[in-house]
């Protein structure tokens, strides 16, 4: 029974995960009016599940084995870990959020293996420099190549009657291609701890991650590429190329490596890139982005709380360490709120002349 719930939950994991990530990576084609949504999601379901049938193995060996010992899987845990990074990224789809699958999996990872002692420090480490150097790289050379557009050689270029067609093509293809980056990626957030426990092989464990990934993207995926493609910033076609191009190059180098990296992240670092460079520093005061960066914080954090607190109650029956980690939660909560409070009696204090 444990073992059929803990599969339950990893497919339901999968097409969440194709509801958040692998719905944004078409989100530019969308939004740039080439393609319709319905079509949108469905070309993006097909080419995700290519991408985790013929690349996801080496990311699936990572997530299964390369930051706790795949010892630390037992069934039971799996099917905490599982829970924990499928609630956390449940409740961004219901919010339209686009949340990184990478981060909030690896978060539930590490909870188990902060419980037993099992973390392979180094590893986590490189793992989580490339969460932060990916999506900054993606916000620089979007910047760069929005500035680029503007000189007066690529006008000319854009202008020529056959450019329009050329790249409404191209930005579909760039926007395909990054859905493939993400099936090659993502999927192993759904099915590594399940790979790790023995429950499925890595062969069957891709096949039928990246079904579900596919299903997800139908299903769970409008709301997320309606914030991608709508409500950031408007796109050209060429920008959209060229952010598309770009996150999908930088997470197939990094899926070759097994290497689990932000793809919802670097996309959205991408398209706020492109919003910087037409409005400046207004683009980053929208309540979209504010949120976007928030969830981003908030969601490994959550979901490594989360698969903790369960094991040690569940698993462990150790009510100590979740005494304690309350008692921070509401000294941190009660902290916050006196900030708060003290900031608006601040706000309302007329001044004396």
């Amino acid at each position: 029974m444990v073992t059929i719930m803990a599969v339950i939950i990893g497919l339901f994991f999968a097409m969440n995960i194709g509801g958040s990530g692998a719905a944004a990576s078409m989100g530019i084609a969308y939004g740039s009016g080439v393609i319709k949504k319905g079509l949108a999601l469905m070309l993006c379901s097909i080419a995700v599940f290519l991408g985790a049938w013929l690349g996801g193995g080496e990311v699936v060996k990572t997530i299964g084995s390369g930051i706790v010992p795949s010892s630390t899987f037992t069934v039971p845990i799996a099917l905490i870990v599982l829970a924990s990074a499928a609630l956390s990224l449940f409740l961004a789809n219901i919010f339209g959020i686009p949340l990184s699958t990478s981060e909030v999996a690896v978060g539930s990872i590490i909870g188990a293996g902060i419980v037993y002692q099992s973390v392979y420090v180094w590893n986590l480490l490189w793992i989580m420099s490339f969460w932060l150097i990916t999506p900054l790289a993606a916000f620089i050379i979007a910047v760069f190549v929005s500035y680029l557009l503007k000189s007066t050689f690529i006008k000319r270029i854009m202008k020529a009657p056959k450019a329009v067609p050329f790249l409404a093509i191209l930005v579909v293809f760039m926007g395909l291609f990054e859905a493939f980056s993400a099936g090659m990626n993502n999927v192993a957030n759904a099915v590594g701890p399940l790979v790790g426990a023995g429950i499925l092989s890595t062969g069957s464990g891709i096949l039928w991650g990246g079904l579900f990934v596919a299903f997800g993207v139908v299903l769970l995926g409008r709301r997320v590429l309606e914030t991608n493609g709508k409500k950031i910033t408007e796109l050209k076609l060429e920008e959209g190329c060229v952010i598309s191009g770009t996150g999908a190059s930088i997470v197939t180098i990094a899926s070759l490596f097994g290497i689990p990296v932000p793809l919802t992240q670097i996309t959205t670092s991408s398209i706020i890139g492109i919003g910087f460079a037409k409005q400046g520093k207004a683009v980053l005061k929208k309540g979209i982005v504010i949120q976007l960066l928030t969830v981003w914080i908030v969601s490994p954090v959550l979901s490594m709380v989360l698969s903790y607190t369960l094991i040690q109650l569940i698993i462990e029956q150790n009510f100590y360490p979740v005494i304690a980690m309350a008692g921070v939660l509401i000294s941190v909560f009660g902290v916050l709120s006196l900030i708060k409070k003290k900031h608006t009696v601040i706000q309302h204090t007329p001044l004396k002349e």
